[in-house]
């Protein structure tokens, strides 16, 4: 099946081009190509552009699960008909195992697994092991993380036919091997009913399950029913049965992989016993023949993915499977923010070692845990194939590895031009921040307040709450969900004011933000560096009043490049806008919001931008856009009154001067004016 992309409107401004441009590149084999493309742009949509275009297996890269929840939703309404999946670490709260020499500090893994992330991560491969061509997987950085051997998943696939001989009782006892439990009550993921001939198989990634009906030892029927309610939903005439685990080694797989663990546990022993540490040798026989135990006769153990070498046959120092190799060769790849997502890329190996050359080093672990690993850098550059980088800041290593293939997306179909940055002094600069808060909440706006630091965040956002100020902080302790929630409830206007660190930077869509208001923006450093501040000031770039405050004592060199590059790009846009009679205008929002993985299923905003067009060449043509939201662009009349002529000149007059505020009160004079000559010709 082919991609099929569903939507109200069609590309422009910059959009065209940037598509047909990054189709080329990767018909004719360039391997790396950088959209370079401003905040608001419509990045997204160009994506889904190239992708469906393309047809190939698609992966989506986010350095962050918000952003990565957000990019889901968003994939999930233009490929409605489509296998949208979601791959980003299911653990709600996790605490790795470590250990602390200078303080003899062992510190045992905690972690609390969040079981629809984890659903929806099987939902992934399994899609990609079905063999469809039509499937975008939105990934965190944990998709580089170890998982499964795709080939052991393939192999343990059980395919069932209808007609095909098969016993019911060895049918129950392979599923019972995939770790499918049998119940008797509500089947729930991951569980089968037998009722006289016929069973039922609840698969771990949906709602659906299928009810296999035998006749003697014949499959006489397959059909496709609701798990909660049991309503007949369609027949079929083969269905694939899938693990419940992407990790499901079998009894020759686990009698093996012991026999070489108990090897490599004598040679450690005496490794530790000749250099005279006998503590360490003592510690590292008993925790691995207690884990030997369990594996032998429950088939796992706590920990037990620091054995995944064995159980994988992958030699000393090899690599391990992830979830590039769930995908063909032709795959298409998408690192967004790439300026922040390759930097975490690079680095996620050197800390992992860090943490277990400890662990070993100290008899915790046996040297095979270091093998349970993500991907090196150099090895993750081998496997990515064609890739385009997605960047606002797009760093030097993606301009250098991308060379002449640097896309632009500086136009936004909107209109709307770069919010304007001005420095204050930050003498005061919370009794100031104050009455800029005081102004949103005047005007129904909404605003952004990010600091240095996450106890800041929480004290301002306490101080606030305090002189009756609706506000909430977000930061990185804050779990998955709960940011989602927080972002939903702040867009929803529960609350007016968001007080932020650093996850308030990259791809957060905010359009109902007016006012992004930046504390200590003279701190150098990498919060508050040139790329830093051009990503904060993004957040104001979706909303018609956008601007942005920054509070400095001294005018730095990140401050002089930030605000020099967006007055650049505002100069492009504007002129843009002139030449094109584009004026931007308001924004109207009907959102329905639920959480992007939950429960329920994501709803895609419903988002209508009322536009003008100053002049069109064809008056009666509607231009439906797309940029980060749905817009609808309407065409002025031919032949008005001078009147109307000389407002379209003070407008543009205005533009050109940056006078965005007497712009748009002469687009609204122009508009009553519209109404009364409307009224008189009828």
């Amino acid at each position: 099946m082919e991609f099929q992309l569903i939507s109200d409107y069609k590309p422009t401004g910059d959009q065209p081009e940037a598509i047909k441009q990054l189709v080329a590149n990767v018909v004719t084999g360039v391997p790396n190509s950088t959209l370079f493309g401003v905040t608001g742009s419509g990045k997204t949509f160009t994506m889904a552009n190239v992708i469906s275009q393309l047809n190939r297996p698609t992966l989506v890269l986010s350095h962050n699960k918000t952003l990565a929840a957000q990019l889901y939703a968003e994939f999930k309404s233009f490929f409605p008909n489509n296998a949208v999946e979601y791959f980003v670490s299911y653990y709600d709260y996790y605490q790795p195992e470590a250990y602390i020499p200078a303080t003899d500090t062992y510190i045992e893994k905690d972690l609390s697994i969040n079981k629809e992330i984890d659903r929806m991560r099987l939902s992934a491969t399994h899609a990609l092991l079905s063999g469809r061509r039509d499937v975008i997987v939105v990934a965190s950085v944990s998709c580089i993380y170890g998982i499964g051997n795709p080939q052991d998943s393939a192999n343990n696939t059980i395919t069932l036919n209808v007609g095909d001989s098969v016993s019911l009782r060895i049918l129950m006892c392979r599923l019972v091997e995939l770790l499918y439990t049998r119940v008797k009550g509500d089947l729930e993921p991951a569980t089968f009913r037998v009722t006289g001939d016929t069973i039922i198989v609840a698969p771990a990634t949906g709602e659906i399950a299928y009810r296999i009906s035998f006749f003697g030892k014949t499959i006489e029927a397959i059909d496709m029913v609701n798990c909660s309610t049991g309503e007949y939903l369609g027949a079929l005439d083969s269905v694939n049965i899938l693990p419940t685990n992407i990790f499901i080694p079998n009894k020759t797989r686990i009698k093996e992989a012991v026999e070489e663990i108990k090897q490599d546990l004598d040679a450690q022993i005496e490794h530790f016993e000749r250099c005279g540490r006998e503590m360490e040798a003592t510690r590292i026989k008993q925790r691995v023949e207690y884990d030997l135990e369990m594996i032998q006769e429950l088939g796992y153990c706590s920990g037990i993915e620091n054995y995944s070498r064995y159980f994988d046959k992958r030699l000393p120092g090899q690599r391990p499977f992830c979830l590039l190799d769930y995908f063909p060769q032709d795959m298409l790849l998408f690192i967004d923010e790439s300026h922040v997502t390759v930097p975490q890329l690079r680095g996620m190996f050197g800390g992992d070692k860090a943490r277990k050359d400890n662990l070993v080093e100290y008899g915790f672990r046996l040297p095979a845990a270091r093998d349970n690993r993500p991907l090196r850098f150099e090895e993750f550059e081998l496997m990515q194939g064609k890739t385009i980088y997605v960047s606002a800041t797009p760093s030097s290593y993606e301009l250098n590895r991308c060379e002449n293939s640097v896309v632009e997306l500086f136009i936004r179909p909107t209109g709307l031009v770069d919010p304007p940055l001005s420095i204050h002094n930050s003498d005061n600069q919370i009794d100031l921040l104050l009455e800029e808060i005081e102004d949103c909440r005047k005007h129904n706006e909404r605003a952004i307040v990010t600091t240095i630091t996450k106890r800041m965040a929480e004290e301002l956002s306490s101080y606030l709450s305090k002189i009756d100020i609706a506000t909430r902080y977000i930061h990185s302790d804050i779990t998955t969900l709960d940011r989602v929630k927080i972002l939903n409830d702040f867009r929803n206007g529960e609350f007016d004011v968001l007080v932020g660190v650093n996850l308030l930077r990259e791809g957060i869509d905010l359009p109902e933000v007016a006012k992004v208001i930046i504390i200590d923006a003279d701190k150098e450093g990498f919060l508050r560096n040139k790329r830093a501040l051009i990503q904060m000031a993004g957040r104001a770039a979706r909303n018609t009043q956008g601007r942005v405050i920054l509070y400095a004592a001294t005018v730095t060199d990140s401050l002089k490049g930030a605000i020099g590059e967006c007055n650049a790009r505002c100069v492009r846009q504007v002129l843009y806008n002139i030449e094109h009679k584009i004026m931007p205008g308001g924004i109207k929002r009907q959102i329905s919001i639920t959480e992007p993985f939950g429960t329920e299923s994501a709803q895609q905003e419903e988002i209508t931008i009322q536009k003008e067009v100053i002049y069109s060449i064809n008056d009666n043509e509607d231009i439906p856009l797309a940029a980060d939201s749905k817009a609808t662009y309407r065409t002025s009349q031919a032949g008005l009154y001078t009147r109307l002529e000389d407002i379209d000149k003070d407008i543009e007059r205005a533009i050109q001067e940056l006078d965005f505020k007497r712009a748009i009160s002469l687009r609204d004079q122009r508009n009553k004016l519209l109404e009364l000559l409307n009224g008189f010709n009828e």
